[in-house]
């Protein structure tokens, strides 16, 4: 290796470790979970709201995923070049039913981590507001085409998935085409509530209010006559976007947010097949706003510009999970309450 090529890496170390950017080994098949990690450590308002919890009661729970996360989230922010200890996380999702050594869906995977550290925690004030940090409430409007009748129900999303057309897409053509109006007919058809039969309906969904961190996952993988699939079709989507002139038209007449422009932050990249396949990552650093690449133990500083080669067209190299967020006055956690 030339004198040259070894300044170029010792500096390229210098820099992942001033800013805490540590990488984390590939063991028995993890890269999926290790993209997600390095998503989690991005996401510094989760490792804020993990800092609160007391996470005594936990202590030698081998199966308590907020706890494990909490310890590596600490050391991913440690300031050593080398990777980040994450075995015993990885072993913890594995007594969770993920096992080691088998592919996993990344965005199974992250809705998973997110429902069992809304179980396990003791502390379920700080379990809420971590998943409100990503809770998406919906008003969904079911209308019955024989009586007209309609029924109206609220629900929320952790991630919103957004259907993958095979051909050219943008993101907000996909979200667009998540909100739009769908007729419900044949063995579709919904229960009419008034009429007492299950009659044709057309279904709407609007925004009643978005949160702080902004999940949207792209659905590339097809199933079809038992096998799957994967469409690495070009999806493009923005550094930053705003709700409010763009889409705008999807909110119901409930919401009342001001702020809704965001800044995307994460993005989760599948390469390959479906059903063989290796995931990495893209992570905007909350100091020094760059981007950077982690690759299982191999991090390094990169470009929006590399970041937009995983639109898709020409590269398997796709992204999967866009995670956005909101620009808004600093988050602060709620206060703890007493008494």
């Amino acid at each position: 290796m030339s004198a040259r090529i070894c300044l170029c890496f010792s500096r390229l170390t210098l820099v992942n470790h001033l800013f805490g950017m540590r990488g984390l080994s590939n063991y028995c098949l993890s890269c999926c979970v290790n993209s997600l990690l390095q998503t989690f450590s991005a996401t510094w308002e989760i490792a804020e709201l993990l800092e609160r919890w007391d996470a005594a009661g936990a202590k030698g729970d081998a199966r308590n995923v907020a706890l494990h996360l909490k310890r590596v989230l600490d050391a991913m922010r440690g300031d050593l070049p080398q990777p980040a200890p994450h075995r015993d996380f990885l072993h913890c999702l594995d007594q969770n039913s993920f096992r080691l050594n088998v592919q996993h869906d990344a965005d199974e995977v992250f809705l998973s981590i997110l429902n069992f550290i809304h179980q396990q925690m003791d502390n379920k004030v700080l379990a809420g507001e971590i998943q409100d940090l990503y809770k998406i409430s919906v008003e969904t409007n079911l209308q019955c085409l024989k009586c007209n009748s309609v029924q109206t129900e609220t629900s929320y999303m952790l991630s919103l998935p957004l259907y993958v057309k095979e051909d050219d897409n943008s993101l907000e053509g996909c979200m667009n085409s998540f909100f739009e109006h769908q007729e419900l007919r044949g063995i579709n058809s919904c229960f009419c509530a008034h009429c007492g039969t299950k009659n044709p309906s057309r279904q709407g969904v609007k925004l009643l209010s978005l949160p702080r961190i902004l999940c949207m996952n792209l659905k590339r993988f097809r199933n079809s006559r038992g096998s799957t699939r994967k469409l690495d079709c070009r999806v493009s989507f923005p550094e930053t976007f705003d709700f409010s002139q763009s889409l705008q038209h999807v909110f119901s007449g409930n919401f009342a947010q001001n702020e809704c422009r965001y800044t995307l932050y994460a993005v989760v990249v599948h390469c390959g097949y479906a059903m063989f396949g290796h995931y990495t990552a893209y992570v905007r650093h909350r100091e020094n706003k760059c981007w950077y690449y982690a690759d299982d133990s191999h991090v390094q500083q990169t470009t929006w510009e590399e970041v937009q080669r995983t639109y898709g067209g020409r590269h398997s190299r796709t992204a999967y999970m866009l995670m956005y967020r909101r620009d808004s006055e600093e988050w602060r956690p709620r206060p703890e309450l007493s008494g």
